[in-house]
């Protein structure tokens, strides 16, 4: 069933004849790259956005994996803080991004003369709250995993069987998500949300989620991790470093880390 899967997604990409990915580094887009790579040779364009709502670490590991893969990469500065309606956080915020990017990555492709543009988004992704998805379609971008079923396991267990070194790489989504809908994103508080989760990182948690509430951090870790966080040498540097860029109140969240906990009071899933 997986291998179907991966023998329609090849199809599918050789039809296309030329595509810009929309390469975030993350697993999903680093296998379409690579499976594009395979199917269409130099008729593909993978292209990074970079702003300050992306962790810059993310930024470094797609230039790195797009050159491991061999395919030509862009990284494009883009300032979607200059938007009003995205700064002021509404619960649509997804959709303000994505149609600002998606709609710049588009005119990208017009420039190179490549038929299509493709997202990484994967089949599990239709059974989550995300509002983004609708830029992607009122923009005509191509999810070509979602359109042959390949869910994030499949994604994940036929990256390993490749070597990709992303097979197991922790999810994640733009800084933005850290801060609850109605809550101004700024500059300030996104630099505080990406030193403390950088920190933590470094500290040998993998999966790590800082959610923002003004002065108070709620730091969120799988669950496996919650014990690593009960030794108290760990815990200090953690609050040592969260005070020094600001935070009053660091808290641990006991439900561990999950995705779209910022829409738990909307009573919906988001993109993170």
């Amino acid at each position: 069933m997986r291998e179907e899967k991966l023998k329609n997604l090849g199809k599918i990409l050789s039809e296309m004849k030329s595509v810009l990915v929309a390469y975030s580094g993350g697993v999903d887009s680093t296998f379409l790259l690579k499976i594009a790579e395979e199917e269409l040779g130099d008729k593909v364009l993978a292209v990074t956005m970079r702003s300050e709502i992306h962790p810059l670490s993310e930024m470094i590991v797609a230039q790195k994996m797009a050159q491991k893969i061999g395919v030509k990469h862009l990284i494009i500065k883009t300032n979607i803080l200059s938007r009003k309606e995205f700064v002021k956080n509404p619960p649509e915020r997804c959709y303000l991004c994505k149609k600002e990017l998606f709609s710049q990555i588009k005119e990208i492709a017009k420039e190179h003369n490549l038929n299509f543009v493709v997202d990484g988004s994967n089949y599990d992704d239709l059974g989550d709250y995300r509002p983004g998805r609708k830029a992607i379609k009122e923009l005509k971008i191509r999810s070509p995993l979602q359109e042959v079923l390949l869910t994030k396991d499949d994604i994940r267990l036929l990256s390993k069987e490749m070597d990709l070194p992303t097979w197991n790489k922790p999810s994640n989504s733009c800084l933005a998500t850290r801060i609850p809908y109605g809550d101004k994103i700024t500059l300030e508080k996104l630099g505080r949300i990406g030193q403390a989760e950088e920190f933590i990182h470094h500290l040998g948690i993998e999966q790590v989620r800082v959610r923002c509430h003004h002065n108070l951090a709620r730091i969120e870790v799988r669950p496996k991790d919650l014990l690593l966080l009960r030794e108290e040498d760990l815990r200090k540097k953690i609050i040592t470093k969260l005070k020094k860029w600001g935070f009053i109140y660091i808290t641990l969240d006991l439900q561990g880390y999950r995705s779209g906990s910022m829409e738990e009071s909307i009573g919906e899933k988001s993109e993170d």
